[in-house]
């Protein structure tokens, strides 16, 4: 099983943008995908109520009697969105739960400064450490050649945690968070944005 969290401490990164996009392109390829929606505002289990039947189908994923987030058996890829502001115990906890964490980041000036402590806590935890968590940061709404993309780069260079992709702003991906659909799930117009995720892709599917 794949066991997945999307994460930042900053709201409006687009964690949940990336959740559903991920466990759509895992859900086309025939996993069976389960999406557990931590944060506050429940953006992707509003999407999964909206989600066509016709589609390939994802899972809501629910806590236990304990509140406790138990994978169900015949899962094959557990999806984490989370709420901001998670740090401390509650990080250090899902950490120990996961395989791979993805982190968006907007490359504005406000969202870096407010990433650094998330950052330095995540280098510092025991399963970071022992490299058993892979860490993959994803620029969002950012293109290479511009300031803003030199900007992150020379941010992340403090951290040693490396930006496999970059994702562009487009109106597509406000579409699909309205219509319970992703880039994944349409085919010929999208490719070229279907093309940017494809670093990451390859990342998650990697074997440690």
């Amino acid at each position: 099983m794949r066991k997945i969290m999307v994460a930042n401490p900053k709201g409006g990164c687009g964690k949940s943008t990336m959740a559903i996009h991920l466990a759509s392109w895992f859900a086309r390829c025939d996993e069976v995908v389960y999406v557990a929606d931590l944060d506050r505002q429940q953006s992707s289990r509003q999407w999964l109520a909206q989600r066509p039947a016709s589609l390939a189908p994802i899972r809501p994923w629910e806590p236990n009697a304990e509140g406790v987030y138990v994978a169900p058996q015949a899962c094959s890829v557990a999806m984490l969105d989370t709420p901001a502001g998670l740090h401390g115990k509650a990080l250090k906890k899902l950490l120990d739960a996961v395989d791979r964490v993805v982190v968006p980041v907007a490359p504005s000036q406000f969202d870096l400064l407010a990433s650094r402590d998330f950052f330095e806590e995540l280098a510092e935890t025991k399963a970071v450490r022992k490299d058993r968590v892979g860490i993959a940061i994803v620029g969002m709404r950012v293109e290479p050649r511009t300031r803003s993309y030199q900007q992150l780069l020379e941010f992340l260079s403090q951290f040693d945690l490396p930006l496999v992709t970059c994702i562009r702003h487009a109106q597509r991906y406000v579409h699909a968070v309205e219509s319970g659909i992703t880039l994944f799930d349409s085919n010929g117009q999208a490719e070229s944005d279907r093309e940017q995720w494809q670093p990451l892709l390859d990342w998650l599917v990697t074997r440690r």
